[in-house]
């Protein structure tokens, strides 16, 4: 878990920028706990993790539910 607390990710929904933030992450359960950024609201929610068949962890996002892979995390950098 510490190699993914507090990596964010950049998502464009095709107008605006929304940044996940992994607060927790939980792979015996298969959730995730994550911090969202959208539009200058900030939001704390659960999603169930998922695996395909490569073996890579993702959550769904959004009407669409989109696939957010938590390999493409990257460490927040000042």
């Amino acid at each position: 878990m510490k190699n993914y607390y507090l990596k964010e990710y950049e998502y464009f929904d095709d107008d605006y920028y929304i940044i996940f933030t992994i607060l927790g992450l939980n792979f015996d359960n298969k959730t995730i706990e994550i911090a969202i950024s959208n539009r200058g609201k900030l939001s704390v929610k659960e999603y169930d993790l998922f695996q395909d068949c490569n073996g890579n962890f993702y959550f769904e996002y959004g009407v669409m539910l989109d696939k957010i892979y938590i390999k493409e995390f990257k460490k927040f950098e000042i």
